[in-house]
């Protein structure tokens, strides 16, 4: 098995899930069953990823659902070192200069934990294949 900066297995089948995924998922009336696109063995997630989904829960008891159901997941870069900021920052950068607007930094630092990673993240985000165009971010849209 081969590790990564981050300490995770470096697997290209394994995905890391954003939270454009995870609302789809989590909707009353959901657009995407996430087992029907891929292995939920394939299945990792990161903090920003668990925050920015977590924070839009209204209801308690379905939050606390998703809290159990997402912490029971591999996360990759916990906790979360200044290096991964920093290179969150650098792809922020990158894509500027590009002449290409990204519209969410946690984007670039869920980016940065994926990358050093050697995941691929599955989104529903067009930040996501903006950033591929200027790293070695590797993405697959959800629903595209």
């Amino acid at each position: 098995m081969t590790t990564t900066p981050g300490g995770a297995r470096a697997d290209a089948h394994v995905l890391l899930v954003d939270t454009s995924v995870w609302i789809e998922v989590f909707r009353r009336a959901p657009r995407l069953r996430l087992e029907g696109v891929i292995d939920l063995d394939e299945v990792a997630i990161c903090l920003p990823v668990v925050q920015e989904v977590l924070q839009g829960f209204r209801d308690e008891t379905a939050f606390r659902n998703a809290r159990e159901a997402m912490l029971a997941l591999p996360i990759v870069e916990s906790p979360l070192g200044q290096t991964v900021f920093e290179e969150a920052v650098s792809l922020y950068r990158s894509a500027r200069r590009a002449g290409l607007t990204i519209r969410s930094g946690v984007d670039c630092l869920i980016a940065a934990c994926a990358i050093r990673n050697g995941l691929t993240v599955l989104h529903h985000d067009r930040d996501f294949g903006l950033l591929e165009r200027v790293s070695s971010l590797m993405s697959r849209d959800a629903l595209g």
